[in-house]
């Protein structure tokens, strides 16, 4: 893989740029809303990612127990 060329680099920062002005009054927005909510719903937000957490661990689990055994070493034959 080649390195990335100054005109690129420029070029993909000027886009990062364009993309956080362009959606800075909706983040402002969020901010504002979120200050006048009381109480926060954290059950809503921890729950998604500690399923996901926990499917990764399960698949690395799964991987290892795979790669363990000596009749799926060599693969899947079908």
């Amino acid at each position: 893989m080649e390195a990335v060329n100054t005109w690129e680099a420029i070029l993909l920062g000027l886009l990062v740029l364009f993309v956080i002005l362009w959606s800075r009054p909706g983040i402002k927005a969020a901010f504002q809303h979120a200050e006048k909510i009381e109480q926060k719903d954290w059950r809503g937000f921890l729950l998604p990612i500690i399923l996901v957490i926990l499917f990764v661990v399960f698949l690395v689990v799964i991987s290892m127990t795979l790669n363990n055994n000596p009749d799926y070493s060599q693969g899947l034959s079908l």
